[in-house]
C-alpha cells in the first residue's frame, strides 16, 4: 500500500485528519446512545406503544446495516472524501428534520435519512485514516478513533438526559448540528481529495440492491426474533427470503465484471479471520449491553440512573485501552494483542456470569472494567489487521465490511442473548429477580463460550499455510 510522505506538513495534517474523523465518530456514537435514553419521553410525547417506539432505533439499525457495503464501494469508485463529506451533510440534515418531526411515523422516516448519512460516514472513515497514516502508526490512529466511539457512548446517556430536562427531546437531535459543522470544516480543509481507484469501473447496482434487501431482512428477523418469537411467520419468512436474496447476491458477485463485494478479499485468511473475529467480539459486547440493564434494574433493584452510572465503567475502560493496544500492535504486530483482548473478553463474560443478587456494586463495576479492558485491547489491532490486509483500491469496501461485521455482531449478540434469556426465565410477564438473574447468568455463559471460540479464530491468522508474518499483518499490515 502506498503510504503518505512524512513531510512536516503531512505529519501535522494527519493529526488534523484524525481530529476531523474523531469528531464525526464521536457524533455518530453519541447520537446512537443519546436516542436510546429519550425513548420513554418519545413514548409519552406521542402516546405510542413500546413496540412502535422501538422503531425509532430499529429503522436506524436496518438502514445503516444495509447501506454500509454500498457506500464503501462508492468511496472506492468516486473518492472517500467526497462520499464522507456528503454523508456529513445528509446526517446533519437528518438530525435537523428529526428535531422538527411532528409525529412518531415522521420521526421514524427521518431517522432512516439520518442513518443514510451515518452509513456514508462509517463506511469511509477507516479508509481515510488508513490512507492518511503510515503503517507504523495505523493501529494507534484506529485506536484513537475507537476511543472517540467509546467516549460518545459514555457521554450520550447523561448528555441526553440533561438536554431533555433542560430543553426537550428535540435538543438531542439539534446538538449534532454545531458539532457536525465543525467536523465538516476540518474535513474539507485537511482531508485530501483522493482519486477514484478505477475510473472505468461501474457501481454494481444489482449486487447492492440484493445485498441491502437480504441484509435488512436478516437483521430484521434476528432483531425481532426474541420479541415476536423465533417460529413466527414474520421472523421465519424474513430469514428464508433473506437467505434467498443473499444467495443470489453471492452468485451475482461471482460473475460480475465490477462486483460491489470483491469476494477475493476473503481468500486472504488475515482479512477473513479479522472479519469473523470482529463479529464474535461484538456478539460478546452486545450480549452485555442487552442483558446488564435487566440484571441491574430488575435483578439487583438499582434505579435507572444508578444502573447507567455503573454501566459507564465499561466504555471508559475501553476508551483507555484502545489507543494503548493500537500503539502496541504497531510495534509487535496485531495477532498477540488481538488474542489477549479476545481472551480477556471471554474470561470477563464468564466472570459476569457469576454475579448474584448479593453482588456488591464494587464487584459488578470491577468485572465490567475487566471486560472493557478486553474489548479495548482487541478492537484496535484487529481493525488494523483487517484494513492493512485489504488492497489500496478496496479500502472503502473493507471499511464497509468492518462496519457491517459490527452491526451483524450486535444483532446476533442481542438475538442470542435474548433467546437464551427468555428460554430460561419462561413465559411469565413479570419474572422474579432470581429468574432474571438465572437467565442473565446462562446467557452470558453462552456468550463466553462463543468468545472462547473467537480466541482460536483470532490466533489462527498467522498460522494459515502459506501466510507470512508480513502478510498476516504482524508488523506493518501493508499489502
Amino acid at each position: 500500500m502506498n503510504q503518505p510522505n512524512q513531510t512536516p506538513e503531512n505529519n501535522s495534517r494527519k493529526w488534523w485528519i484524525l481530529i476531523a474523523i474523531g469528531i464525526g465518530t464521536f457524533m455518530t456514537a453519541l447520537d446512537g446512545s443519546v436516542v436510546n435514553i429519550i425513548l420513554p419521553v418519545l413514548r409519552e410525547t406521542f402516546s405510542s406503544s413500546i413496540s412502535s417506539i422501538e422503531w425509532v432505533v430499529t429503522v436506524y439499525l436496518l438502514a445503516l446495516s444495509g447501506l454500509l457495503l454500498g457506500f464503501g464501494r462508492l468511496g472506492d469508485l468516486h473518492g472517500h472524501k467526497r462520499i464522507y463529506l456528503s454523508g456529513f451533510g445528509i446526517f446533519l440534515l437528518g438530525s435537523f428534520i428529526c428535531g422538527l418531526a411532528p409525529s412518531l411515523n415522521v420521526l421514524i422516516v427521518f431517522r432512516a435519512i439520518q442513518a443514510l448519512g451515518a452509513a456514508m460516514l462509517a463506511a469511509n472513515s477507516p479508509a481515510i485514516l488508513t490512507s492518511s497514516f503510515p503503517a507504523r502508526q495505523r493501529g494507534q490512529a484506529l485506536g484513537l478513533q475507537a476511543t472517540m466511539t467509546y467516549l460518545g457512548l459514555t457521554v450520550g446517556p447523561s448528555l441526553g438526559g440533561w438536554l431533555t430536562e433542560q430543553f426537550n427531546w428535540r435538543a438531542v437531535f439539534y446538538i449534532n448540528i454545531p458539532v457536525g459543522i465543525a467536523a465538516i470544516l476540518l474535513s474539507q480543509v485537511y482531508i485530501r481529495m483522493d482519486e477514484p481507484s478505477d475510473k472505468k469501473a461501474r457501481f454494481d447496482l444489482l449486487g447492492a440492491g440484493l445485498f441491502t434487501f437480504g441484509l435488512v431482512l436478516l437483521i430484521y428477523g434476528l432483531n425481532q426474533g426474541y420479541a415476536l418469537g423465533w417460529t413466527s411467520w414474520q421472523v421465519l419468512g424474513s430469514l428464508v427470503v433473506s437467505a434467498l436474496a443473499l444467495s443470489a447476491f453471492w452468485l451475482v458477485e461471482k460473475s460480475a465484471q465490477n462486483p460491489m463485494l470483491d469476494l477475493s478479499l476473503f481468500s486472504n485468511w488475515v482479512f477473513s479471520s479479522s472479519v469473523f473475529s470482529a463479529i464474535i467480539n461484538y456478539i460478546g459486547v452486545y450480549s452485555i449491553v442487552f442483558l446488564m440493564p435487566f440484571y441491574l434494574i430488575q435483578g439487583v433493584d438499582l434505579t435507572p440512573s444508578q444502573a447507567g452510572l455503573v454501566l459507564t465503567s465499561m466504555p471508559i475502560m475501553m476508551a483507555v485501552a484502545a489507543p494503548l493496544s493500537g500503539s502496541i500492535s504497531d510495534r509487535i504486530g496485531a495477532r498477540l494483542p488481538s488474542v489477549v483482548g479476545m481472551s480477556l473478553l471471554s474470561l470477563g463474560l464468564y466472570s459476569l456470569s457469576g454475579l448474584t443478587i448479593d453482588s456488591t456494586l464494587t464487584d459488578i463495576t470491577a468485572r465490567l472494567v475487566f471486560v472493557g479492558l478486553g474489548i479495548g485491547t482487541f478492537i484496535s489491532p484487529n481493525t488494523s489487521a483487517l484494513m492493512g490486509s485489504a488492497p489500496r483500491n478496496r479500502q472503502g469496501i473493507a471499511s464497509g465490511i468492518l462496519a457491517t461485521a459490527r452491526n451483524a455482531g450486535m444483532v446476533l449478540g442481542v438475538g442470542l442473548a435474548g433467546a437464551v434469556f427468555t428460554s430460561v426465565i419462561g413465559p411469565s410477564p413479570d419474572p422474579s429477580a432470581p429468574a432474571i438473574i438465572a437467565g442473565f447468568r446462562a446467557s452470558l455463559l453462552v456468550a463466553a463460550v462463543v468468545c472462547a471460540f473467537g480466541i482460536f479464530v483470532t490466533a489462527s491468522r498467522s498460522r494459515k499455510p502459506g501466510t507470512s508474518p508480513r502478510a498476516a499483518g504482524e508488523r506493518d499490515h501493508e499489502t
